[in-house]
């Protein structure tokens, strides 16, 4: 007669001794950043440039370039928030579809492309939930270009509010630095 014990099935344990399922983890996969594209360089030489090009002369007032691009500042969760031409259930999709964009990051610059001003626009159907997404890309020659938008997409679809995801890439007005947020500017030694 043998002392060993059965090993008892694990689906006959009790609920509470079950191990809980494991789920993957839910975040961003970031495309590899290309170490020697210099953009990160190019934009710290411009920074440097516009500042010194800024310094007013003694005695005159600085004054903004006309057609600038407006910085990405202006646009804030206040700002989106006391949106009035937007339904309550737009405005949350629409932060739900911004959070989605701070996953994709630009390969050349190591920021999301929400941060970095890609992001020209989003556009929530009051009725169906379908989203709309405006967006462009540092350069038109950028070599992942279809990867950024389609990854946009995917994550917009992903949402649950969402039935459908459409992003359109535009052209015009250009990408400048000056449509970076602060944080972005900041992390990349821009300010």
């Amino acid at each position: 007669m043998s002392d060993e014990q059965p090993t008892p099935d694990p689906s006959q344990r009790p609920p509470q001794q079950r191990a809980p399922k494991q789920r993957p983890p839910q975040h961003h996969v970031p495309l590899t950043v290309l170490p020697s594209s210099g953009k990160v360089d190019q934009l710290r030489q411009e920074a440097a440039a516009a500042a010194a090009a800024a310094k007013p002369q003694a005695g005159a007032a600085a004054t903004p370039q006309a057609g600038a691009a407006p910085p990405s500042g202006g646009d804030t969760l206040v700002s989106r928030f006391c949106d009035q031409n937007k339904s309550a259930r737009q405005k949350a999709i629409e932060e739900k579809v911004i959070d989605a964009c701070r996953l994709v990051y630009d390969p050349e610059i190591p920021v999301n492309i929400y941060d970095l001003g890609l992001i020209y626009g989003i556009e929530v159907d009051d009725r169906s939930g379908a989203v709309k997404v405006r967006m462009t890309l540092t350069a038109p020659g950028c070599p992942v270009a279809g990867e950024l938008v389609a990854s946009v997409q995917r994550r917009a679809q992903a949402i649950e509010e969402v039935p459908e995801a459409s992003v359109e890439l535009v052209w015009e007005p250009p990408w400048t630095r000056e449509r970076m947020s602060e944080a972005a500017q900041l992390e990349l030694g821009l300010l």
